[in-house]
């Protein structure tokens, strides 16, 4: 049994950094590329009242990430090790026949401004392709009427139940990270911490499963599109020689909603008894989700409620996204991307420790970051204060 080829090869994490770094540098590559042609095709970004840029823009960066995820996925389907996880699992070639829908969509979005339900058809579309290759969730725990000395219970989805939850989570996510794409490199920051963090939660869920290869899929995803971010981001951080557009930021959002979904379905919660403990590992594939969504989708819920209360759409654009807050603050555009950096990596490194150590430090530990971070938020609010009443 341990010569069968599903059989358990250990923790490729060699192999996974060489598909990150190979994402990463197909990428930077590409982009050079890809700006020639979103200038040539006309996807160029012009500053608007609500823009922070001051001159015209190149858009479509996102096909250049795409062109990095394909090269990485093509090494990583003639590597030894990972090879064999193309074999067990559909999850892969889903995410790249899903990612390049969208990637599609928003590229003509980039250059011809669809309107907002065509772009949503596109989404829908993407994520039930994703369903129809199995990529979906199958269990989801619940805080009420488990047995005596069980914390919650497990609700086993019925497959219409579980293509519903993975669609309205993908479409979510995408959302997400279009929303939060507003300063040069916050969306590709963003979408490097987000995966990064995924990737350690995925490779931890392997480790669990003692390297079986068809947990290999959901580390191989968040792995390839965290080297596009980390390869498209030397050329969108401010200044940014060009914008990632739609066709990035929906890729983003789509392939970090597939690991965590993927890695969902490659949990064993047959051996799980419901304790307290056990309960923080099966709620971990929704806390990844929750801390990579958070900041992305607080600024999307707070842009929904300030535009329905004043009458608007909600897809209505303004300036009062918390990059643009930040910036009232007084903070540089630099400061305020790395700002919403160290939230973020706060926030999604302290849910994927969660699920690989104490959680009482882990505690202490975010909850400091926590501090630091609001800290320096007000930081220039306190000196513009402390200034009026010198005078």
């Amino acid at each position: 049994m341990d010569n069968a080829p599903w059989a358990p090869a250990g923790l490729p994490a060699r192999e996974y950094l060489l598909v990150m770094l190979t994402a990463a540098a197909a990428t930077f590559l590409l982009t050079g590329l890809v700006r020639l042609l979103a200038f040539r095709v006309g996807a160029v970004a012009y500053p608007r009242q609500r823009d922070v840029h001051v001159k015209p823009m190149p858009r479509m960066g996102g096909v250049a990430m795409y062109g990095g995820v394909l090269v990485a996925m093509f090494l990583a389907a003639n590597l030894p090790a990972l090879s064999r996880g193309f074999t067990y699992s559909n999850d892969i070639l889903a995410v790249v026949i899903a990612g390049g829908l969208i990637v599609l969509v928003g590229a003509l979005d980039d250059r011809f401004e669809l309107d907002s339900l065509t772009k949503l058809a596109g989404q829908v579309t993407a994520a039930g392709i994703l369903v129809l290759f199995g990529v979906q969730w199958f269990v989801f725990w619940v805080p009420w009427g488990g047995a005596e000395g069980h914390l919650g219970q497990l609700m086993v989805l019925g497959s219409s139940q579980g293509q519903l939850l993975t669609v309205l989570l993908v479409v979510a996510m995408i959302n997400a990270m279009n929303f939060v794409d507003g300063l040069d490199g916050l969306a590709s920051g963003i979408g490097l911490v987000s995966a990064t963090a995924t990737f350690v939660f995925c490779l931890g869920v392997l480790d669990r499963q003692n390297g079986d290869v068809q947990a290999y899929p959901p580390a191989l995803i968040a792995a390839a599109i965290a080297g596009a971010c980390l390869g498209f981001l030397p050329h969108n951080f401010q200044p940014a020689k060009i914008f990632m557009g739609d066709s990035g930021s929906m890729l983003i959002g789509l392939m970090l909603a597939t690991a965590s979904t993927s890695a969902s379905g490659r949990m064993d919660y047959t051996r799980l008894s419901l304790n307290p403990t056990d309960t923080i590992a099966l709620l971990s594939p929704l806390l990844v989700v929750a801390a990579v969504l958070f900041v992305p989708l607080l600024d999307l819920i707070m842009a929904v409620v300030r535009r329905t209360r004043a009458g608007k759409s909600p897809f209505h654009a303004d300036k009062m996204h918390l990059h643009h807050r930040l910036l009232e603050i007084g903070h540089s555009q630099r400061r305020a991307v790395l700002l919403i950096y160290l939230w973020a990596s706060v926030i999604a490194f302290g849910a994927v420790s969660l699920t690989l150590f104490n959680a009482v430090v882990v505690a202490w530990v975010v909850g400091l970051g926590v501090l630091l971070a609001a800290i320096i938020s007000v930081i220039p609010r306190m000196r513009t204060r402390a200034d009026r009443e010198s005078r």
